[in-house]
């Protein structure tokens, strides 16, 4: 197999004589500059960065122009957290709540939270799931959720550190080549315990072709070509003169009495955008987003 850069990039693959397939990622640069528009403690590093490696692998799932949106909200430290990835390999994401926060097991971060995973197509209609927190780990929760929703057993394997995050899933496929039950089942367990025996370290430093070799060697496995993940923030200047345009006309006159210069920042991405009365043309009609 060729080698490629392992930064950024996530890739699928596929056991030639099973009936399940898997996706890998490692994010550095993307990780780097996801978590640098604010000041996030080490817990909520490590959390978006499991977030930010699971939302990859899912949206590879994908056969669609689209997104993938993966939150958890909940009363506890961290009110929300959330990260997009489209088709494309665009990821932005944000967290929100006691940003400080030390590191801890999921159910700590998020005590009686939800996890919602949206699918969103450019066309066509939504998919939205509830996941309820009921683990201590991300990597748990999603496993448990696609094996019940999709009936298909899958299983994640996280990590998170200093900057980089990593993920793996396996998924079982319905029947094609292999239609005895007790031979899915053992290729399945067999796989599975394979996977089990990475640590987190190794997630993150070992490139997709030696982790493939390194778990997987006496298996046949198919890898595809690799993704890149950048990120990528969909604000803009004409956005957000459209939010403030949006305002009632009252409001509108209200702020720019208030201050001649209106700075309007990007939670996503940390950019700012500065309008004046003159920016703002109220003949011209605000469109929706």
């Amino acid at each position: 197999m060729p080698k490629y850069p392992t930064n950024d990039d996530s890739y699928r693959f596929l056991f030639e004589d099973a009936d399940i397939r898997g996706e890998t990622v490692i994010l550095n640069n993307v990780l780097k500059r996801l978590t640098a528009s604010h000041a996030y403690g080490p817990g909520v590093q490590k959390l978006l960065g499991e977030f930010a490696a699971a939302t990859v692998v899912i949206s590879n799932n994908l056969k669609f122009a689209g997104r993938v949106v993966l939150q958890g909200r909940s009363d506890g430290p961290i009110s929300l957290i959330m990260v997009e990835c489209s088709s494309d390999g665009d990821i932005r994401g944000i967290a929100r709540g006691e940003l400080e926060t030390p590191e801890g097991p999921l159910n700590i971060h998020l005590p009686d939270g939800v996890l919602t995973l949206t699918i969103e197509p450019e066309t066509g209609q939504r998919y939205q799931g509830i996941i309820a927190v009921q683990r201590d780990e991300l990597a748990d929760v999603l496993s448990d959720y696609f094996e019940q929703s999709e009936q298909l057993a899958t299983k994640f394997w996280l990590s998170t550190r200093a900057g980089s995050s990593a993920g793996l899933m396996l998924q079982q496929l319905p029947k094609q080549r292999v239609t005895d039950e007790e031979k899915r089942l053992d290729q399945w367990q067999t796989l599975c315990a394979l996977a089990d025996t990475v640590t987190p370290d190794e997630l993150i430093d070992t490139d997709t072709d030696r982790l493939l070799f390194k778990l997987f060697n006496e298996w046949d496995v198919k890898r595809f070509e690799p993704k890149r993940i950048r990120f990528s923030c969909n604000c803009s200047r004409g956005r957000s003169l459209n939010a403030i345009r949006l305002l009632p006309k009252h409001e509108i006159t209200e702020l720019f009495d208030e201050q001649q210069t209106v700075t309007m920042n990007c939670e996503m991405c940390g950019d700012s955008y500065h309008f004046t009365r003159n920016d703002v043309d109220q003949s011209e009609e605000p469109t929706i987003h």
